[in-house]
């Protein structure tokens, strides 16, 4: 494999010699900044016999530059196993090839190997949940059908960051089913992974984030000039308003249970969250792993606590699209 300098008139390298799994996984390097081996191959191979095949891709790519590789960090989970992420060489490649959003951020040896490392993970492993099931069911969501960390405005004013200016979901995952008639539902979530680490108290704020969010209109600062809009920002960005899922993990199922009672208690006692339009509900990794995402394995945060699938519809939906 070699790196070969831009044509005349080109403006990014370009790679020879790669092969196409090697063109399959830097994107989702790109996209998704850290991932295990083993997720690599689930995602992009699934139906291979050994992991074999996926790391001698990625040696390839390490040897050209265009990846590294940290070490997990947590003995419960792994210790000593590989974590890939893409090289600020690969990421030129990638946003050359303007197949993907490109992203402002890009991920550092030394953030690659911090104590963020499980939560990334996570993240990774509930979209990669969604793939495999759409997979086994005839639907589509593929690799790069989640996105992280996409900042969704909620304040007027100027740009400085934090909770009050932005909603960030864990991931923003699209999801198309195909119903038993044939029929497309196109299905888009926002994904907050909590893995019992944050306070419960924290989530709540999250939960009102996204319900200002659901009913949030731009307007310009005061004494700058700008367009007055009628309509809500997430307009611009999506058909509906994405449905909100929180995932459980790192904990008992016994403690992942009492968390579920506790974000009911926090939306229940939230009065902006039962006027919004924000439909939420919370699962754990396990139960999307192993039952699937339609299945009843989701409790809504407001009304009836009865476990439904991810359409969070109150009754059986056949082919009704809500």
């Amino acid at each position: 494999m070699t790196i070969t300098a831009p044509a005349p008139h080109s403006d990014g390298p370009r790679v020879r010699g790669l092969s196409r799994l090697g063109q399959q996984l830097l994107p989702v390097l790109y996209q998704h900044r850290l991932v295990s081996t083993s997720q690599l191959r689930r995602l992009l191979t699934p139906h291979a016999a050994s992991v074999a095949y996926v790391r001698r891709q990625l040696a390839d790519l390490r040897r050209a530059g265009l990846a590294a590789a940290t070490v997990r960090r947590d003995g419960r989970m792994g210790r000593g196993e590989h974590l890939w992420y893409i090289t600020a060489r690969g990421a030129d490649i990638v946003e050359y090839d303007r197949q993907i959003t490109t992203r402002a951020y890009r991920i550092s040896p030394e953030a690659a190997a911090s104590q963020l490392q499980e939560h990334t993970l996570a993240v990774v492993e509930s979209g990669l949940a969604f793939t495999t099931w759409a997979r086994a069911l005839g639907d589509e969501c593929g690799p790069l059908d989640w996105e992280p960390e996409l900042a969704h405005r909620v304040r007027d004013g100027d740009s400085r960051l934090g909770d009050e200016a932005f909603v960030i979901p864990d991931a923003v995952l699209r999801y198309t089913r195909t119903t038993p008639s044939g029929r497309r539902q196109l299905l888009t979530y926002f994904i907050e992974v909590d893995r019992a680490t944050m306070q419960a108290a924290r989530l709540g704020a999250k939960l009102t984030a996204y319900a200002r969010y659901a009913s949030y209109i731009p307007h310009p600062a005061p004494g700058r000039p700008g367009p007055h809009r009628s309509r809500e920002a997430w307009r611009e960005r999506y058909p509906a308003f994405p449905r909100l899922l929180i995932v459980l993990t790192g904990a008992s199922p016994n403690a992942l249970a009492r968390r579920i009672d506790d974000l009911r208690a926090l939306a229940d006692a939230n009065e902006l969250l039962h006027r919004s339009p924000l439909t939420a509900g919370v699962t754990t990794l396990t139960l999307l792993r192993d039952r699937g995402p339609f299945e009843p394995i989701v409790t809504p945060l407001l009304g009836d606590p009865a476990p439904r699938d991810i359409l969070l519809a109150p009754h059986p939906v056949g082919d009704r699209i809500p």
